[in-house]
């Protein structure tokens, strides 16, 4: 992806220009489509121009890049075709910070009204990413509304939070043999997704031994109190890992703490060549929350160690078939079809030669190429 879509390294806010040109666009179908905002300091990227609907969330955060955009939107042109939907990929990201919560409802608001032409046609469907939610996108729910259970509560947290969460904690457990007592997971990126995680891990019989906000990582072998967590999280944010009581190391410590399962969830190419190469022997699987989280060396790396490199956009898929359920399924209905899918999806490439990612890749560039035409390179961070 690095070569098709290039970092902003300008002066102005990280994604005001398009990374490739115009003639670029024009001559190469399978050479993303790049729009930039004028609302909001951002852009929205469609993975392959000329669908007639493409889909994906909108992120907010304050180094959003071109690049990561467009690395997003390629994980979601294999997110659809993986789910054997035809649907292009695409992102958007928006340069602002997600905590400065009146920033951001002027900014969404400004961002909604912008791009609600792309939406009210069906060119383009969005939602939450990292730094937004549900709520962000009322004003384009007016014509396009979300399905009941996507705005429903759960045990007092939003259902949003807890689907994806749900969906990686069924792929880990498919990949485990189907059970998680007796079993532990460290978890990057203790936020909206990875307290669903560990919420569903604890809930499965699970250990979450260590969590990481951009504070420092807090382990404790023995299992952290997940509920307590969550109330810390709530009160203190990123800063809830200190509050806990136990001692706090950089984030990059996760990487080493033993445990069975890892879950990536924070931005691309977390998983490198040098972090797979250092990840303990007790590590198993490794079952994404984030997308675009291996390098290919670092993929290589975890195949030849005999670590199972889950699909990312298997794993992580359980919003978008929350978001594509029929309008008045209940929660329950939801979670049931989503941990269906992507177990079925996961059980299918656990024994391809190659390791379930490349199993997964081929198994949607397959797709893509029955739907689409060429299908375009996997989704990887470098």
């Amino acid at each position: 992806m690095n070569d098709l879509v290039q970092p902003w390294t300008g002066t102005r806010p990280a994604c005001d220009d398009p990374p490739v040109s115009a003639q670029q666009q024009s001559t190469q179908q399978t050479t993303p489509e790049i729009v930039s905002l004028s609302s909001v300091p951002g852009c929205i990227v469609f993975d392959l121009p000329g669908a007639a609907v493409s889909a994906g969330g909108t992120r907010l955060a304050p180094d959003v890049t071109p690049a990561e955009v467009a690395m997003l939107a390629r994980a979601m042109t294999y997110k659809f075709a993986a789910l054997g939907a035809e649907v292009g990929g695409a992102k958007a990201g928006v340069v602002g910070d997600p905590a400065d919560r009146t920033a951001r409802a002027g900014q969404m608001a400004r961002y909604c009204a912008e791009i609600r032409p792309l939406t009210d046609s069906g060119r383009f469907l969005t939602g939450p990413d990292m730094g937004t939610f549900e709520e962000d996108f009322a004003p384009l729910r007016e014509r396009q509304a979300a399905p009941a259970a996507i705005n429903a509560v759960v045990d007092g947290v939003p259902f949003e939070d807890v689907l994806t969460g749900y969906g990686v904690t069924v792929a880990a457990q498919t990949a485990l043999g189907g059970e998680w007592p007796g079993c532990s997971v460290a978890i990057e990126g203790f936020g909206k997704v990875g307290g669903g995680v560990a919420t569903e891990v604890a809930r499965r019989g699970g250990r979450v031994v260590a969590v990481s906000t951009v504070r420092g990582c807090l382990a404790d072998p023995a299992g952290l109190d997940v509920d307590r967590l969550l109330a810390l999280r709530r009160e203190h944010g990123d800063a809830c890992v200190e509050r806990y009581g136990r001692p706090v190391t950089p984030p990059a410590g996760l990487f080493v703490i033993e445990a069975d399962v890892l879950v990536p969830g924070t931005r691309p190419g977390a998983i490198s060549e040098a972090v797979a190469e250092a990840l303990p022997d007790s590590v198993k699987v490794v079952a994404p929350a984030a997308n675009v989280p291996y390098t290919r060396a670092g993929a290589a790396v975890l195949h030849r160690r005999g670590i199972a490199a889950l699909p990312d956009f298997v794993c992580n898929a359980g919003a978008v078939i929350g978001y594509r359920s029929a309008p008045d399924d209940l929660p329950d209905q939801v979670l049931a079809a989503a941990g269906a899918t992507i177990a079925d999806r996961i059980g299918e490439v656990l024994g391809h030669p190659g390791g379930p990612l490349a199993g997964a890749c081929e198994r949607a560039a397959e797709f893509l190429r029955g739907w689409w035409g060429p299908a375009p390179e996997p989704p990887f961070a470098g």
